[in-house]
Formats: C-alpha cells, sequence, structure tokens
C-alpha cells in the first residue's frame, strides 16, 4: 500500500488537546520532504528501506495510511497545501507558473505568513515552496519573501549549493531531467540537506520568549540521486528487491492516462534498455535513509532544546513517485504511486502507535495547524482540518481525498476506491480491497456505476484555467 507521510509531532505523552495552547501558543517544527513515496519502514512499502529515525517518528502518534497529495507534481502540491488553495481553484498545474504573481493569491496569507502575522518568529531552510537545482534560476524558487524572519540561505535562494560527482551524468545517462545518481565522498554535513539540516538545529537550539515556526525543507529523494557512499552500501545491488509490475498494466487505460509526461516514459525505456532497474531502486533507497538520518537529527536537537513538549512537528512528503510501476518513473499521474505518501501526526490527545485509514490530504494541514495553535482558520482555505481524527481515529469521516493534474484532470481516492476521470471524459476505477496495485481499470463494469457517480461528486466543480506560461511557438 502507497502512503502519504506528513507527521505531527506534539509532545511525547499523551495529553488533553489544547493543554499548551492554554498555557502558550505552541512551537511549530515543519518538515517538507521532496519525492518521498511510501518507501518508509513502518508503511511497509519497500521490504528493504531502512528509515529508523522517521519511523520511531511515527511510533509518538497517530500514522495516517492513505494520505494523499492535492497534485502529483511539486509546483502545484506546494503551492496548495501552503495557500489553502486548490489547483483547480488557482490554475497551478505545472512546474511553471510562479504563484507570487498571480491575482488569486493577492490577499491569501502562506501558512507561515499566516503564523508570523500572529506573533511567531517564522524560520525557514531549503525548499518550502517549489525550487529545483536543475539549473541556476532553480534554486531560488518560488519563496515567500513576506513570511520569514530569517531563511536560509537567504529569502531569495531556498536551495544551498549542492554536492555531486565530478562527471554528469553519472550513471550513463543523457540526464533526462536530471535522472541521474551516484554515491559522492562527501560528509554529509556538506550536502545541500546537511547544510539546511545543521541550520535548522542551530535554530531549535536557540533561547527565545516567542512561540517559534521552524519550516526545514529537505530535498532529497529528488532527483538526482547524489548521496554519501555508506548509504548506497546499506543495499547491497545483487539483494535489491524492484516493485511490483504486470507486464502490459497499461492495456487498460485510456489513452489520456498513458498522455503522461514523456519524461517518465523515456527515462522507463533507458532503464530498461540499460538494465539500470537496480541501480535506480539502489540509489532511491539510499536516498531515502539518507534524509531519514538527517529527520533523526532535527528530532535529536528538538529533544535536547528542552521544547519538544510545546512543539507541534509536521513531517510530509510533496507526493508519491513511480520506480517502475505502470512503466514510468517520477510521478506526473493520477494513480497511487504519484498521490500517496505516509502522514503521522502526534500531537495532545493522540495516542502513541495509533493508526487511522480515513482518507485524508495535504490540503487538510492548514486548518490542522490552525486549529492545533487555537488560531481561527481562515475562510478561503479548502481543506479540512484533522482534529476530529486525531480525537478519534474511528470518527466520522465522509471526505475522499482529491488529487489534480493538469486542467480538469482528477483522481478521489476513498477507502476502498481510486476513481480517475481525465479532461475527455475517459476513466478508471480500483478496488483497492482486491486489487492494491490498480492493475484492473473496472471503470467499464455496469455493476459500479454508483461508485463512479459517488465518487465523481466529489470532484471540482471549478477548473480554473491553466496558469503555465504559453510554450515557445504556441
Amino acid at each position: 500500500m502507497k502512503r502519504v507521510l506528513v507527521v505531527l509531532a506534539f509532545a511525547y505523552a499523551a495529553m488533553p488537546f489544547g493543554v499548551c495552547a492554554q498555557d502558550a501558543p505552541p512551537d511549530i517544527l515543519f518538515i517538507a520532504v521532496d519525492d518521498l513515496n511510501d518507501w518508509v519502514g513502518f508503511l511497509g512499502g519497500h521490504p528493504q528501506v531502512q528509515t529508523p529515525n522517521i519511523d520511531r517518528l511515527a511510533a509518538r502518534g497517530m500514522a495516517f495510511t492513505n494520505a494523499h497529495s492535492p497534485s502529483a507534481l511539486c509546483n502545484p502540491s506546494r503551492t496548495a497545501l501552503l495557500t489553502g488553495l486548490r489547483p483547480s481553484t488557482t490554475g497551478i498545474y505545472g512546474n511553471a507558473p510562479d504563484w507570487r504573481t498571480a491575482d488569486v493569491f493577492r490577499s491569501v496569507p502562506t501558512l507561515p505568513r499566516y503564523f508570523r502575522d500572529r506573533g511567531y518568529r517564522t524560520l525557514g531552510a531549503g525548499k518550502i515552496f517549489h525550487a529545483h537545482t536543475f539549473g541556476p534560476d532553480g534554486f531560488a524558487g518560488f519563496n515567500d519573501r513576506t513570511a520569514w524572519d530569517d531563511f536560509y540561505p537567504s529569502i531569495d535562494r531556498q536551495l544551498p549549493d549542492e554536492v555531486g560527482p565530478p562527471r554528469r551524468p553519472a550513471n550513463g545517462s543523457r540526464e533526462i531531467n536530471g535522472f541521474d545518481w551516484a554515491a559522492v565522498v562527501v560528509d554529509d554535513e556538506a550536502m545541500g540537506d546537511g547544510q539546511v539540516a545543521n541550520w535548522a538545529m542551530r535554530q531549535l537550539a536557540a533561547e527565545t520568549d516567542a512561540p517559534r515556526f521552524v519550516a526545514v525543507g529537505l530535498y532529497r529523494p529528488h532527483l538526482p540521486w547524489y548521496v554519501p557512499q555508506k548509504y548506497f552500501d546499506l543495499y547491497p545491488l545483487e539483494n535489491v528487491q524492484l516493485p511490483a509490475v504486470l507486464e502490459n498494466d497499461l492495456d487498460d487505460v485510456p489513452p489520456a492516462g498513458h498522455a503522461g509526461h514523456f519524461q517518465a516514459r523515456e527515462s522507463h525505456e533507458w532503464i530498461l534498455q540499460e538494465r539500470k532497474w537496480p541501480e535506480a531502486v539502489q540509489a532511491y533507497l539510499a536516498s531515502i535513509t539518507f534524509v531519514d538520518t538527517m529527520v533523526g537529527e532535527l528530532i535529536d536537537a528538538l529533544d535536547r532544546s528542552g521544547r519538544a513538549d510545546r512543539t507541534v512537528v509536521v513531517l510530509w512528503g510533496d507526493h508519491g513517485y513511480h520506480l517502475g510501476e505502470k512503466s514510468r518513473w517520477h510521478k506526473m499521474s493520477l494513480w497511487e504511486e504519484s498521490t500517496r505518501v505516509p502522514l503521522i501526526v502526534v500531537a495532545p490527545g493522540v495516542d502513541p502507535g495509533s493508526t487511522s485509514a480515513k482518507p485524508v490530504s495535504l490540503m487538510d494541514m492548514y486548518p490542522t495547524l490552525a486549529e492545533l495553535a487555537s488560531f481561527a482558520v481562515p475562510s478561503h482555505v479548502e481543506g479540512r482540518s484533522l482534529m476530529p481524527l486525531l480525537e478519534d481515529s474511528n470518527a466520522a469521516w465522509e471526505y475522499p481525498a482529491v488529487t489534480t493534474y493538469g486542467y480538469n484532470n482528477h483522481a478521489v481516492r476513498s477507502e476502498r476506491y481510486r476513481y480517475i476521470r481525465y479532461a475527455d471524459g475517459t476513466d478508471e476505477l480500483y478496488d483497492h480491497h482486491s486489487d492494491p496495485n490498480e492493475w484492473t481499470n473496472l471503470a467499464g463494469d455496469p455493476n459500479l456505476r454508483g461508485v463512479k457517480a459517488e465518487l465523481a461528486a466529489w470532484m471540482p466543480a471549478q477548473n480554473a484555467p491553466d496558469l503555465a506560461p504559453p510554450r515557445p511557438g504556441r
């Protein structure tokens, strides 16, 4: 099963909700992990993955095992989470549009700005809003310059310099959109994520009288998969297990489903031709364990600070990732591999080690954090607070999770089904009780028309025009 990882940690012991809010606003530690799917130990997404630090964090509270991203791509997913507005409301469907230039956001406070406006000292580092390392302009990204009291490496640049091999691509590819991997001979601290984590650890150790919102954006396991050799050594190549796949899996998928990002298919063709599948899986696993080490250092720093019992910690992945399933790599689809990552909440009153299988969305983070801080949820926010589920994992929850990828293409995930409908009206339906790998499209089954209609009713009624700038020649 694929899952979305989001962690809300608020102390170690179970306490009544709102205890800290009665005394002082809680601190918030907001950890974003890029391109992390459910290959996390406690979720069982891959049998060999080693994530002891994320696992111990999960053991402190509630694990959501059916949480999903609002989009299957970095920029629309992060923009939706951080502004509270769905991609279908804003028109942010791809990585190109800069949300800061769109009128729809003019009076909308981003999540860190919301807390700054309420007296929080806001500190950020790394990839929080969209950014990338594929070109000089990508390091800056689309940061909200009004949201932070301090930012590392600077308010105008989200990502620090990164370490990589001397010759690139190192894996023999044509480096399709950074599709490269290699072991590097450096200490963890020299990596971009190491620099980000060390800066954040210093902020956690600093004395402060004001409540603080500390956001830490960890870039791995995003491509390229360059991490120290010791993490590759944890996964001997000859023992690496590949994900389960079905030959001709796409035969019952409509053409719109095949029309995903060409690089996802091109990468898979190259992987098969060069017999690189085990290498690529090894590199992704190594990158996950590297970032897990960074998470462990952050949590240890929080524990040493003496403020852990008054801190809400949020750890989330922005979307899932294909590693050969459905003949593709990367994300950028409406299937389970692209939308689901893990989610864990440790908060006052939440039972350690508890789980919830209710379908939830990363859109729900904005209102949940607002309520955990005892603030009113802004009226523009389209997500729903997870507080009822934090109080009782079996509480009634009638809402499915909705994911959008591209204009008027949506997936609706309930506890049992995934329903996908594309802009041309073609569709897919999968029953996760009998088909967790989504190998059999049931959309044509007349007995399931009612299921399709029920799920389709949750699809967004508004589909804003695509804000992506026109391509040259268009």
